[in-house]
This record gives structure tokens, sequence and C-alpha cells, in this order.
């Protein structure tokens, strides 16, 4: 679980209301891919020796074949490792006092928003297509009157119920943002 302290900019008595991440089916997607690029090149090899037994048994093209195999493999990996460092630290914290979206983009850089709940104007949520609307996944659209105007959760599960969420958490937030604003009233 994500530690308060470890929040950018922590405003004090600020609570974690949820941390979303994308769908575990995107992950999946990701893993089966990988997996049908691991096996497609065993495949290619078997075919190859059958039709050309004598192949691989020269001494130029083994080493060929075992270096290119070897760079294959190494990108699958990649791409693979990849995929879950994108997953994984794709994240967006919703706190009673604010939103937060953390994306990573690539490796070496990330990008931290934030937006106070009472600057929220408007939330709507979507899902498109099969494999969303089965499995009850799609994105959150935010519109708020900051600098960063609109915010995305991508592929989060039960996209609906984080925007009725996030409608109510707005409207406390401001009332007691004009309770504080305006205390004679």
């Amino acid at each position: 679980m994500l530690s308060i302290y470890r929040l950018p900019n922590h405003i004090e008595g600020e609570k974690i209301i949820k941390v979303m991440r994308r769908d575990l089916f995107i992950l999946f997607k990701k893993v089966l891919f990988s997996c049908l690029l691991f096996i497609l090149p065993l495949g290619f090899f078997g075919i190859t020796l059958l039709n050309y037994p004598d192949l691989f048994n020269n001494q130029i093209t083994y080493p060929l074949v075992i270096l290119l195999s070897s760079a294959y493999y190494l990108f699958i990996w990649l791409f693979f490792f990849f995929s879950f460092v994108d997953y994984y630290l794709d994240v967006w914290i919703i706190t009673d006092e604010r939103i937060i979206d953390v994306q990573q983009k690539g490796f070496f850089s990330r990008i931290i928003a934030e937006q106070r709940l009472y600057r929220i104007q408007d939330v709507a949520s979507e899902v498109h297509g099969f494999f969303p609307t089965i499995l009850k996944y799609g994105e959150v659209h935010i519109q708020t009157a900051g600098a960063k105007q609109r915010f995305l959760f991508h592929e989060i599960p039960h996209p609906e119920d984080v925007r009725n969420m996030i409608i109510k958490l707005a409207e406390r937030s401001k009332k007691k943002h004009e309770a504080r604003v305006n205390p004679a009233s």
C-alpha cells in the first residue's frame, strides 16, 4: 500500500481514498503477446530444421542464427519488461483533497500532475469495445480549471464507480473550500 507520506506535496491531514492502476487484463494481454512472440521463432526453427536439416551444421549459419536468436529474445524481454514497468508505475491516486496523476514515459521520464478536487468542473467515464464492456474497464476524463485542464485515467477497472466517487468527493471539497473562503456565509 502507498504511504500517505510518500505522496508528492503531502498536505497535512490528507487521506488516500483510492489508488488505481490499469486493469489486470491489460497486463495479461501484454504477457500473452510476449509469450506468442517467444514461441513464434521456435516454430520457425522447427519448420526450418524439417525442410533443411543441414542448414545449422554450417560454421557460418549456426553462429549467425544463435546471434540473431539471442538479439530477438533480448528485444522480447525488453518489450515485456517495459510493458510491466509502464503498467506498474502508471498510477492514479485519489485523496480527500486532490487527484494525483503519475505517468511513466519511458524508463527515465515521469510526469506527475495534481489537481485539487474543488477545481473539478466535469467528470465523464467511457467504455468502448467488447472486452472493456465485458470486463468493466475503461477511461475516466476529468475536466478541471487548472494548468492541466484534462486528466485521463486510462483503462481503469470500474470507471463508472470511480466517476461517481470523484463527483461526490468534488462536491464535498467544493463545500469545504467555500466554507474556508467565505466563513461568514
